[in-house]
């Protein structure tokens, strides 16, 4: 009998060695570490390769300085015209280590913005004022903060002003109350690259407070998370901003006060959105 007769005459088997994976149209779903599979008793070497790539990004999310004047002239092509300063830390290293300096200005950060105030006077109260601040991800500050302030710009409601945008280096969430205080603003709404993981290196948070004010608690501010391509989208974090800062100036309160009830509808995020009517007064 042939080779080729015999090859005929043998029945089709399944290659054990390659079976269907099961965890293939979950993985397609989620970002998340699932199903990686092993080697013997060892991850593949694949997967252990996108593991590496993808802790080092976060660290270098974390540690690379903000560019500064990269970011510049794309606020510029915005209409925005930047006041940049840096918080106490005087560089990255100490701003790791000691976060109390990274929530107040530094000496020339807050002569800057005093003799900016004595110059121009306080924010009307029809000002929202912007602080960009690197954060723990000068990558998410790169790749979104521009992209989120045109949708800002794009969406702003009747009776709203922006104030002036500062942009923060070596900033922690609570430099925005040390900058609002100074300048005079009414409600300051902090855009600031938040800790990075592992799947998400370029995520953006918004801080928003009221009557900003240094010794401020993170329980009087409102929280936007995960503002990224792949997370809350730059119209819909505007949308929702907005909603929280129109929302805050009727009550009177941002924080634990002020339920957010922008109306996210199931999907929204991707285009899906549902108004909410606006809290008319201070409830409980």
């Amino acid at each position: 009998m042939s080779d080729d007769r015999k090859t005929q005459d043998m029945p089709d088997v399944p290659d054990a060695l390659a079976p269907t994976d099961p965890w293939s149209a979950l993985r397609a779903l989620t970002p998340a570490r699932i199903g990686l599979g092993r080697v013997g008793a060892s991850l593949p070497t694949r997967e252990l390769l996108a593991f590496g790539a993808a802790h080092a990004q976060a660290r270098d999310a974390v540690h690379l300085p903000l560019d500064v004047a990269a970011l510049r002239p794309r606020l510029q092509a915005l209409g925005l015209q930047p006041i940049e300063l840096a918080s106490a830390a005087p560089d990255r290293a100490t701003y790791l280590l000691r976060p109390d300096l990274g929530r107040r200005l530094g000496a020339s950060g807050g002569a800057q913005l005093d003799a900016h105030a004595a110059a121009h006077g306080p924010l009307p109260d029809d000002a929202l004022l912007i602080v960009v601040g690197d954060g723990l991800s000068s990558a998410a500050i790169a790749r979104q903060a521009v992209p989120l302030l045109a949708e800002v710009q794009r969406q702003r409601p009747p009776g709203w002003t922006l104030g002036p945008v500062v942009v923060a280096t070596q900033a922690r969430v609570a430099l925005g109350d040390d900058i609002g205080q100074r300048l005079g603003a009414a409600m300051v709404a902090v855009l600031i690259g938040e800790r990075p993981g592992l799947s998400s290196p370029d995520s953006l948070g918004i801080y928003l407070t009221r009557a900003p004010r240094v010794g401020r608690s993170d329980a009087e501010r409102n929280c936007l998370s995960n503002v990224r391509a792949e997370g809350l989208v730059h119209a819909e974090a505007a949308r929702r901003l907005w909603w929280l800062a129109e929302a805050g100036r009727r009550l009177g309160a941002t924080g634990v006060a002020l339920k957010d009830d922008s109306g996210l509808a199931p999907g929204a995020g991707l285009g899906v959105t549902a108004a909410a009517p606006l809290p008319s007064g201070r409830s409980g």
